[in-house]
């Protein structure tokens, strides 16, 4: 017979659960850094705080004082545990914290001990404040490092907004309970609402214009409307997924509708919901997967539908991005959208090569462009910048390096002023270049470079450790 194989199930040693607070009194005995530690955790609730010590460290005065806690000068006694929702004992020695512990019992109060797990009827969990929502995250004191990191995971994911988001709900609940009458009805309008508009601008702190939005959508579901959808401009960095912003990667999980481009690493895309429809729209030099008109008609149409939708644009979306011209669409069709800003290439290349974009006495000044403006022209406007000693980062300048070095020499620049090459910013396969202007030529003729290159021209180079490098060109690998 063969072996029947059972699926074991962990099994939980402490049950979590909420202790009700709220006007009631917590007791907390102690006037040291641990005192202080639980004084501006409970701080965070709407209990009444009752601190016990004798003596009081400054740090503990400050919490107490800050949190609005009552100071009593004396020991903790039976009688102050009569109404007690809860007690906390963290003198720091273990016979007083037993003392605490058996009045408590006596009492029938739970208390908690710090860092005495044994004497503890229940313990203090790592806590993610978004009020009215909490989360509790707890390993039954065995390993506290690891509900901290959870924790702070946590925290990153979710916005400090989401309590706005969910007082705004409970708010409009009556309204939408009498107004939309059917409860099909009902669902949409609550899956919109957390995930739509309202949200949108709720968590970018906009509270007006979300409740604004939520009313409109109200309005428009109770005469059987569908509601419209939403557009986010969303910038992808410059490739590494952790420099993602939070914002960006919380409306990736988000989105119904991913639309991305060419340079949008397929790893920050697959940060998006499983689920999500992706629209590819790439363009490269010669070969466009979609038209900028067709992009926009993607936008409109999908947000008509009443889908979420992600623009995802590598960098930022408002540099280079052509994020104006599907604003422009956006608005024309009344569609709402927003704009999340992401790290620009050259900030990235300049970070991940200590390069001081601006310096005092150096350079007071940055100037982004392009090598070549809508008709083709090399160096159209910004000569004139470079030479009053601003630093100039060149986007999309790979195949009008040679123009460009000509330009600014024929312009007045020195032939010896400093540039660095940067291919691949912030990726696995980044290559990083020094050299003097008058060699810049060369880099058109380099067969290996076949990425997205940012040029910065400009003394700040010099001040880095890349322009430390010998010359000519010197190629700086990942």
């Amino acid at each position: 017979m063969a072996p029947v194989h059972r699926t074991v199930q962990r099994q939980l040693g402490t049950f979590p659960a909420f202790h009700k607070v709220e006007g009631r009194r917590v007791v907390i005995v102690g006037g040291g850094d641990e005192a202080a530690a639980k004084i501006r955790l409970l701080a965070e609730t709407s209990a009444r705080l009752v601190v016990f010590a004798t003596e009081l460290e400054e740090g503990a005065r400050r919490d107490l004082e800050a949190a609005g806690a009552k100071l009593e000068t004396r020991a903790l006694a039976a009688a102050d545990l009569a109404d007690a929702a809860l007690v906390f004992a963290a003198t720091g020695e273990f016979e007083a914290d037993r003392a605490v512990r058996d009045l408590a019992r006596s009492a029938g109060v739970p208390v908690n001990v710090v860092d005495r797990p044994e004497l503890c009827d229940f313990f203090t969990p790592a806590l993610v404040n978004r009020a009215p929502l909490s989360i509790a995250i707890s390993t039954e004191g065995a390993a506290p490092v690891l509900a901290r990191h959870v924790r702070a995971r946590i925290e990153a994911m979710l916005s400090p907004r989401l309590g706005d988001l969910a007082d705004l709900a409970e708010r409009l609940r009556a309204r939408v309970a009498e107004t939309i009458v059917t409860g099909e009805g009902r669902r949409r309008f609550w899956a919109h609402f957390f995930t739509g508009p309202t949200a949108a601008k709720v968590l970018a702190g906009q509270l007006e214009a979300g409740e604004t939005a939520a009313v409109a959508d109200i309005e428009q579901a109770a005469g059987n409307g569908a509601a419209v959808g939403h557009v986010s401009l969303v910038g992808a960095g410059p490739g590494a997924e952790d420099l993602l912003t939070l914002r960006a990667q919380r409306l990736l999980q988000e989105a119904d509708v991913i639309v991305y481009d060419k340079l949008v690493p397929e790893a920050i895309v697959a940060m998006g919901r499983r689920d999500a429809l992706r629209i590819y729209v790439g363009k490269a030099k010669g070969a466009h997967a979609a038209s900028q008109d067709e992009i926009n008609a993607i936008l409109v149409r999908e947000a008509r539908d009443g889908r979420r939708v992600v623009r995802l644009k590598s960098g930022d979306p408002l540099i280079f991005g052509r994020a104006g011209e599907e604003m422009a669409a956006l608005r024309e069709a009344g569609i709402p959208f927003d704009i999340v800003p992401g790290i620009t290439a050259a900030f990235a290349a300049a970070a991940e090569n200590e390069i001081p974009l601006t310096l005092r006495d150096v350079a007071s000044s940055l100037v982004v462009a392009t090598g070549h403006d809508m008709r083709g022209d090399t160096l159209p406007d910004w000569a004139g910048l470079a030479l009053s000693g601003a630093t100039v980062a060149v986007y999309m300048g790979r195949s009008v390096a040679t123009k460009v070095a000509g330009k600014l020499i024929e312009n007045g620049l020195a032939p010896s002023t400093p540039v660095a090459v940067i291919e691949n910013a912030s990726r696995p396969e980044r290559r990083a270049y020094a050299g003097r202007l008058d060699e810049l030529a060369g880099i058109a003729d380099r067969p290996e470079l076949d990425g997205p290159v940012v040029i910065i021209v400009g003394r700040v180079v010099a001040e880095s450790a890349l322009g430390a490098t010998p010359l000519p060109l010197v190629a700086l690998a990942a």
